[in-house]
Order: C-alpha cells, then sequence, then structure tokens
C-alpha cells in the first residue's frame, strides 16, 4: 500500500445535515447532564499539574499519536500546551523525535473530551488556542449525532475561549462545525480552503500528499465574545 493514497471521505450527505441546527439550538438551551467520571477529574488535574497559572493555555483536543502537540510546543514555548486524547495506544504511538527532546511546555492527557471539555469549561480555564484537528468525520448521514457539532457538549467549547482552529479534509464537517458556532455566537462565520505548508499531524501530511484538498475554520472566540 502506497503513502499518499488517502481517500476524501465519501457520504450521501453533500451539504449541512438539515436536521443539525435544530440539535444545535437544543443542546445550546438545554444543560448537558450526562455525570463525569472520575477518571476524568483525574485527567484533568494531570494536565494542569504542570502549568504555573500563568503561561497561556493551547489544548490539543483528540491529539492522536501527539505529532501536532509537540509541534504546537515548540512553535509556542510560552504556553503550556495538552495533548488529549481517549486512546492509550495512539498515546503511545513512537514520537517524530525522541522523548529527552520533547519540549517541557506539554504534557499528553489520556481523556474522554466529553468529560474533559466540561470540566475545563466549569472550572473556568481559558484557552489562548485551541486545535480540533481531523476528527473523525462520521460521513454517513445517520452518524450526525457522532459528529461534535452535533454532540450535546459542543456549547462548552466556544465557552473556552481563545482563537479556536477545526481542520479537516471533508468540507461538510467544517461547514457543520462554522453553523454550530454561528448559532452559539450569534454572528455568521467563513472557513476557507488553505494550504499545510507543514503538516501539523500524519492525517494532515498523508491528506496533503494525496493532492487532497484541506479545510479550516479559525474564529477568535474571544474577540467574538465581545463583538
Amino acid at each position: 500500500m502506497s503513502y499518499a493514497n488517502s481517500h476524501i471521505p465519501t457520504s450521501a450527505q453533500q451539504g449541512v445535515h438539515e436536521h443539525l441546527a435544530a440539535r444545535v439550538r437544543t443542546h445550546l438551551a438545554n444543560p448537558f447532564r450526562k455525570p463525569i467520571a472520575d477518571v476524568s477529574r483525574a485527567a484533568r488535574d494531570h494536565a494542569l499539574a504542570g502549568w504555573d497559572g500563568r503561561a497561556p493555555l493551547i489544548l490539543d483536543a483528540g491529539c492522536g499519536v501527539g505529532h501536532s502537540t509537540i509541534e504546537l510546543a515548540r512553535a509556542f514555548p510560552e504556553h503550556w500546551v495538552i495533548g488529549v486524547d481517549q486512546s492509550e495506544d495512539r498515546l503511545q504511538r513512537r514520537k517524530p523525535y525522541p522523548e529527552a527532546l520533547w519540549p517541557t511546555n506539554m504534557v499528553f492527557v489520556r481523556a474522554n473530551l466529553v468529560d474533559f471539555w466540561r470540566l475545563l469549561a466549569d472550572d473556568g480555564v481559558r484557552l489562548a488556542r485551541h486545535y480540533i484537528l481531523y476528527p473523525n468525520p462520521w460521513p454517513k448521514i445517520g452518524h450526525l449525532g457522532r459528529r461534535w457539532p452535533a454532540h450535546p457538549v459542543f456549547p462548552f467549547i466556544p465557552r473556552l475561549g481563545g482563537l479556536l482552529e477545526c481542520r479537516s479534509n471533508w468540507p461538510v464537517y467544517i461547514a457543520e462545525f462554522a453553523l454550530a458556532l454561528e448559532l452559539a455566537l450569534g454572528r455568521p462565520l467563513k472557513w476557507e480552503a488553505f494550504e499545510a505548508v507543514r503538516a501539523l499531524t500524519p492525517f494532515e501530511r498523508k491528506y496533503r500528499d494525496s493532492g487532497q484538498s484541506l479545510y479550516r475554520l479559525r474564529v477568535d472566540l474571544d474577540a467574538a465574545a465581545k463583538s
């Protein structure tokens, strides 16, 4: 199997799901009451244990094997960077540098993002930057509820503030993410195709080298809250 042979997600759904807006409005209007596991609270504590309380925070949500977390920590040495993924297997996979060369301003945490986002928001934590890079698009029409924009946890994401960036190789996903945020923020947003000159994740590199178009939504949530 060759390296640059990745396929674009295929789906009978060609645009924003017809039920997305209704779901987002429901989630915005109703509290999310799912109990938070004690293991998630421990993960939150671990993520913030090395933080001095002053350095700007970056969250790499769904960091996978962690290449992006390392790159972000190298790019923003004055920040505290948290890479979160629910898979211990992915977090343990080989990194682009030996551990001795990893930046010291970062931490990897195994956690369920549904719990982790809520814990940070409820604690009043504010992010400087928030990356959601190439989440599973769940492209089938019936998979809407598995996508982050349609999930009950979505209203907690804008509460964390900062510069939020979501990337995907499926434009429908980015369009849906933008619509969900528009409903949460009360203003229109723009998303775009972009070129990943320096790939942040292995998926991004593979998609780019396969000749695929890449898409992103970038929103300054702190500026949006003031407008």
